[in-house]
């Protein structure tokens, strides 16, 4: 028998966003206006589909680091998906950066990195993709870190 009691440990622990993505992505680009901060949180993982594709779907999925919540300092590269890249709808892509791998990087530039952005680059302007960024492994694990419903 099911527990009447709320069981969602796993969403005390990550803040997952959905978001879906159907501006001009044939270049690379940001998913997002405002960057994901990673003060409190141990690993930052994308996950995306595409979808309504009219090119051949998914070129590129990266994450970039910066100082500026708005992506105003020097965005820098910190991982790059490696592998074959989703052609057909469904197809989809899993990409993670630890926050260790994030200081090592802001070290070896000589700033701050706090921010994260998955940048997304899709093969035609047209072509749309469903994205979920997840940060995980919070330091004040809480009930409503991940939103029950966005509308």
């Amino acid at each position: 028998m099911a527990s009447p009691q709320a069981s969602d440990k796993l969403f005390c622990n990550v803040k997952a966003e959905m978001y879906w993505a159907d501006d001009d992505y044939s270049t690379s680009a940001e998913l997002s206006s405002t960057w994901f901060d990673m003060r409190d949180y141990n690993e930052f993982s994308v996950l995306m589909t595409a979808g309504n594709l009219t090119g051949a779907g998914v070129k590129a999925l990266d994450i970039y680091a910066d100082s500026d919540p708005a992506g105003g300092g020097t965005p820098t590269k910190i991982k790059a998906f490696a592998g074959s890249a989703g052609s057909v709808e469904g197809d989809y892509l899993v990409l993670s950066v630890t926050a260790e791998e994030i200081r090592q990087e802001a070290e070896d530039a000589g700033v701050d990195f706090r921010y994260v952005m998955p940048y997304l680059t899709l093969a035609n302007a047209a072509d749309e993709a469903a994205v979920c960024v997840i940060r995980s492994g919070a330091r004040f694990p809480q009930d409503g870190l991940t939103a029950d419903v966005v509308t």
